[in-house]
Parts: C-alpha cells; structure tokens; sequence
C-alpha cells in the first residue's frame, strides 16, 4: 500500500510540474544539458507592402489591443519600440501563458524574446521583405532547453505547438494585411 501511495505521490507530482510548465508558471533554466534546436524558417508571401504588414503586426502591441485579441495577448508595458507582453495560447485542457519582449524595427523586423515559459530560451524574429510589389514575411528562431534527452524532447513538444501559433499568426497577418492594402488610399489609416 505503502509504494502505491508513494507511486500515485510521483505521478501526481509530475502532472503538476507538467501543468505548471505548460502554462509558464514554472520555467526550469539550470543551464544544465542545454541543447537548441532552429524553428523555421516559415515563409509566406502577402500581397501588401511592407508598410502595412508591419502596421498589422504592431498595432496590438504598440496600441490599443483590440478586444478581440485581449484573450491572447496582454501589453504589461509598452515603449516607443519595445513591449513587455503576455501571450495566452490555448494547448489542450489548459492555457500556456509566456512573458515575451517583443522590439519593433519599422518596417523590416519584429523580434521576440522569451522572459518566462515552458523553455528556459525562445528567441525569435519576423522579417520583412519587400518582394514584387508585396512582402516576403519570414519567421525564424531558436529554441532552447535543459536536461539533455528529456529537454529535448520537451522541446519539439513545444517546438510543434509554437509552429502551429505562428501559422495561425500568419494567416491573420495576411488577411488583415491584404484586407487594408486593397482599401483606398484614404480609408488604409482606419
């Protein structure tokens, strides 16, 4: 009875660690087996200038955050090209949670850095290119994580689920993005 009050003790112990994880309240950063892996490069072509794609990028950050947008995204602190922002992505029965700064270089790059979440090291950027009247946008970054064999596999969990949000990004980005560039001219501020 004894080893399978302390076998349920472990396992309780881990699905708590794996929530805490998930959701960003624990971050491990031990420095400890640190391995890194690429993400991206993902690329997408969006029929819009540079301009206005990075307008649609900025704008939740550097302004007001639509109320659509509230529930994924929370600006703790906001400068003149620097934010602090909270990022709530849903991830099966729970909400993952990660504190990012995120610095604006108009209209060419976005940069993202991971202060706390499920990995002790995320940096990431989106670039823009102009490209045949449109923009070329690139997201590309590293992933890093302790532990050897075990962070490594922790890390393409969390490399999988952090592709799928930028994908999704990117389809809004886009839309949003073409949506404005074929306004006319005097109705693109809106």
């Amino acid at each position: 009875m004894r080893r399978l009050l302390q076998a349920g003790a472990v396992l309780g112990g881990a699905a708590g660690a794996y929530r805490l994880l998930v959701r960003g309240d624990l971050t491990l950063d031990v420095g400890v087996g640190r391995s890194t892996q690429p993400l991206g490069p993902l690329i997408r072509q969006i029929a819009a200038p540079p301009e206005t794609v990075f307008d649609v990028i900025a704008a939740p950050y550097l302004g007001r955050t639509p109320r659509a947008l509230r529930h994924e995204l929370e600006v703790w602190a906001r400068g003149t090209d620097m934010v602090l922002a909270a990022h709530h992505t849903p991830v099966r029965k729970a909400i993952a949670t990660t504190l990012e700064t995120v610095r604006f270089e108009r209209p060419t790059l976005v940069e993202f850095r991971l202060v706390r979440g499920p990995v002790p090291h995320l940096a990431e950027s989106f670039q823009l290119e102009p490209e045949d009247g449109g923009t070329q946008l690139t997201w590309a970054g590293e992933l890093g994580t302790d532990f050897w064999r075990a962070g490594r596999w922790w890390g393409e969990q969390v490399a999988h689920k952090w592709r799928a949000a930028v994908e999704q990004s990117f389809d809004g980005i886009a839309t949003e993005a073409e949506r404005r560039a074929a306004l006319p001219t005097e109705r693109r501020s809106d």
